[in-house]
């Protein structure tokens, strides 16, 4: 997972995608259902060459369809009812040929249909997840992660599954109705009036049955995804759910939510199953018509025999592809629903966007100054309140404070994952507006509280800092973390495969690893968010030793809860209810005997218990 993947193929560009038309400033309503069509057609066109053969071959099946019963009516008149047999059997073989034809044709056109779907869902599916790690921190904080795999997986197969077999089917449908009627008018047309008599019920049956479709369609997809994120979340939290003895609330809640689904599918999938029934009704009535009615002309001399035969054929023909375009308008509203979802995702701004003017951070000393800094993560209240503080190059500084208070929000400015509301925050004497994120980023090494490790061997994980790291850089990266000794013990040593968030080593392990990673990124800045606060007093000695050869000659932020692990820091700034309250060094504080000195005692007393 941790290897840089090469693409088998460059990505086309899509005009209609990059060209402002679906810009984020003009996003419209979702229920647009044309406007949704547009953007999927977007995609379809990259491929105008082969769509275009496929739409060719769809004139061809439905000229042959056309030309067989015709054929038939003919043979009927010409040869069956006059008893001449004379080129009856030329007929046959051309009415072999045709149906050959026809064949060839449809198989052509779904081969390579399918090829156009796989391929333009692959491009969305890409562009989708890409676009994923384009997007801010605060867009992942607000929605259930189960949620928006929903939308790479579930909504973008639904698209998939339309495109495979509706788009030809609707351009059929339509030329074989256009060509159906035609020939029915050249024929009769005093019978083709009378044949679409049926129509107008068509159309009004059709309207008041989709009307309820599409909005049912659209609220499976919703609940689908809610279902989704709710079950990723209960998997994930397992350990926590029989800690507390939670199974039957989860289990309720799980019922509660897959209600919804059922009940919104149910009503989706029976409204959608009156169209079928509804047109073979109208079917029978149609065919009905042109047996009563087509007999009676036949009688009068009006028409003849071959005629009425040919009419039956097309009505039937007639029919289906309303028939046929009906049941995909009930796919398509499906599919549209979850383009909808998928859309929704892709108009959601970029981080990165627009920073093509800001500057590049280079040769990082480290001093970092927050002036009169401000924010809130709601509109009406402040977690973080005039905030000033100075740090010099080269050293390390504590954040400490009660839950809430706003270290780590502090650390989200500093990194540009949220965006300050008013002041200014300067590394190196440049405010980190000017500077492009990416950039900003990669001059800060991180070690969290949960040491995330993905699916992979021991030395990706590391590599992980640093891609282009070499083996032996490495594996002098876990020596520095005081990692080296236990990944010789492992089985395969630096290749022994991790699953996913290194599960079957310890925490402690785990955040030796993640050190190391630190180590190999070598940043002008770290941060430290409580990386100690969930190991034991035994390895988080060997932690400390490692995070302290860490922080040499770096400015370093720590949060941590444990107050004896900062008392070496330069600088302690307590922070209570998003202001900084009090500044000094351990010693200093406690002199003070304000609430760095009470925070003491308590974490003293916590220390000791």
């Amino acid at each position: 997972m941790l290897k840089q993947l090469k693409a088998p193929f460059q990505y086309k560009k899509f005009p209609l995608e990059l060209n402002g038309e679906f810009s984020k400033g003009k996003k419209p309503k979702s229920e647009n259902i044309n406007f949704t069509l547009k953007r999927i057609w977007s995609y379809l066109a990259c491929n105008k060459g082969l769509l275009s053969l496929v739409l060719f071959m769809v004139v061809i099946s439905s000229a042959m369809g056309l030309l067989g019963p015709y054929l038939v009516g003919m043979a009927i008149d010409e040869y069956i009812v006059t008893k001449n047999s004379d080129g009856f059997i030329a007929l046959l073989i051309w009415l072999g040929v045709i149906y050959v034809m026809n064949s060839l044709a449809l198989w052509f056109q779904n081969y390579w249909m399918i090829g156009i779907a796989q391929e333009t869902v692959f491009t969305m599916r890409t562009k989708l997840f890409g676009h994923l790690h384009k997007l801010p921190i605060p867009f992942f904080d607000k929605r259930q992660q189960g949620e928006l795999m929903s939308r790479v997986t579930n909504d973008i197969e639904n698209v998939s599954s339309t495109l495979n077999s509706s788009v030809i089917q609707v351009f059929s449908s339509l030329l074989t109705l256009i060509g159906t009627v035609s020939v029915m008018l050249w024929l009769s047309p005093l019978l083709t009036l009378i044949t679409l008599i049926i129509v107008p019920l068509m159309f009004f049956g059709m309207k008041w049955i989709t009307a309820r479709t599409g909005r049912l369609f659209k609220e499976q997809q919703k609940n689908l995804g809610e279902l989704n994120g709710f079950i990723e979340e209960t998997i994930s939290g397992q350990r926590i759910i029989k800690t507390f003895s939670q199974e039957k609330k989860v289990m309720a809640e799980f019922r509660k939510k897959g209600e919804k689904l059922r009940g919104a599918g149910f009503w989706a999938q029976t409204y959608s199953g009156f169209i079928p029934k509804l047109m073979n009704i109208l079917n029978n009535l149609s065919f009905a018509i042109i047996a009563g009615v087509g007999g009676i002309f036949a009688l009068n001399g009006m028409i003849s025999i071959g005629v009425i035969v040919i009419f039956t054929e097309y009505s039937r023909q007639f029919t289906r592809p309303l028939n046929d375009l009906a049941n995909q308008f009930n796919t398509l509203l499906s599919a549209i629903a979850g383009a909808d979802r998928v859309f929704d995702i892709m108009d959601e701004d970029e981080e990165f966007r627009n920073e093509g003017h800001l500057k590049e951070l280079t040769d990082v000393k480290g001093e970092v100054e927050f002036l009169n800094v401000s924010f809130s993560y709601e509109e009406d209240g402040n977690t973080v309140r005039d905030v000033n503080l100075h740090v010099n190059s080269g050293q390390t500084a504590a954040l400490v404070g009660p839950t809430g208070a706003g270290k780590t929000t502090m650390i989200n400015l500093l990194s540009r994952f949220y965006e300050r509301d008013s002041g200014r925050i300067l590394i190196d004497g440049e405010d980190i507006a000017n500077v492009k994120k990416e950039s900003l980023r990669k001059n800060m090494g991180f070690v969290l509280q949960d040491s995330f490790l993905f699916r992979g061997t021991v030395r990706e994980n590391i590599r992980y800092g640093r891609l282009e790291a070499s083996d032996d850089e490495v594996v002098e990266a876990a020596k520095l973390a005081n990692s080296h000794s236990f990944i010789m013990k492992l089985p395969q040593q630096y290749e022994t495969l991790l699953s996913q968030d290194g599960n079957g080593i310890s925490q402690g392990q785990k955040q030796l690893l993640s050190i190391a990673r630190a180590f190999l990124a070598n940043p002008g800045i770290l941060i430290l968010d409580e990386a100690t606060s969930s190991i034991d007093t035994v390895t988080e000695l060997k932690i400390q030793d490692a995070l302290q050869e860490l922080m040499k000659g770096r400015t370093s932020f720590v949060i941590a809860h444990r107050l004896n692990t900062i008392q070496k820091a330069d600088k302690i700034f307590v922070l209570e209810e998003g202001r900084i309250i009090e500044e000094g060094t351990h010693e200093s504080l406690l002199e003070k005997e304000g609430f760095y000195y009470r925070l003491h005692g308590k974490s003293a007393v916590g220390a000791n218990a």
